[in-house]
């Protein structure tokens, strides 16, 4: 029986780089011989099924096919469903309910990485930046009204921020809405 999985790329069609159109990506993943593969928005994300149980051969597997591919080096997180379901359902409490209030964000943390090697890098602007961590993930939002004034942007610039990949809140509820339609097909 397929497992599920959720393939995150980090740094694709960011700012005039890695640019990769999501069917030349899915056609990859299909050529990999992965089942049900489904892209979802231009940032990189490709939820797919196989038989295979070891995330870290895959994630090999597709950053070297990647590589061949795209001539570029895209580091790729992946992640079971039940890893997803897990990293939605232990969000804060609240977590997105007022996204005309805050930019809600998932870092998801690029293994041999922690959470904690992340925050300790972390500077936060009293009233602006809120943080929680959770299991591989640090749960960001950022008073929208004070945007210019956080420090979470400020991580672009420091050596930690190609450990990590990020996406909204929005994004990361959708992908499991998503993968859960797939699975239950």
């Amino acid at each position: 029986m397929n497992t599920f999985y959720i393939a995150l790329l980090r740094g694709i069609n960011v700012g005039g780089k890695n640019i990769i159109k999501m069917e030349q990506l899915k056609q990859v993943f299909v050529d990999m011989g992965f089942s049900d593969v489904k892209t979802y928005i231009q940032s990189g994300n490709v939820i797919f099924g196989t038989l295979e149980s070891d995330k870290l051969k895959l994630t090999g597997e597709i950053e070297n096919q990647l590589l061949r591919n795209f001539s570029a080096e895209i580091k790729t997180l992946v992640l079971t469903a039940d890893d997803l379901t897990e990293t939605v359902e232990n969000a804060p409490g609240n977590f997105g309910a007022e996204p005309e209030k805050f930019r809600y964000d998932v870092w998801f943390i690029l293994p041999p990485t922690t959470v904690n090697d992340v925050v300790s890098n972390l500077r936060l602007r009293e009233g602006v930046d809120f943080l929680q961590t959770g299991k591989n993930v640090i749960y960001t939002s950022r008073l929208t009204s004070q945007m210019s004034k956080s420090h979470f942007s400020k991580i672009i610039k420091t050596q930690i921020f190609s450990k990590l990949t990020i996406r909204n809140w929005n994004t990361t509820t959708t992908l499991l809405e998503l993968t859960n339609k797939i699975i239950d097909n």
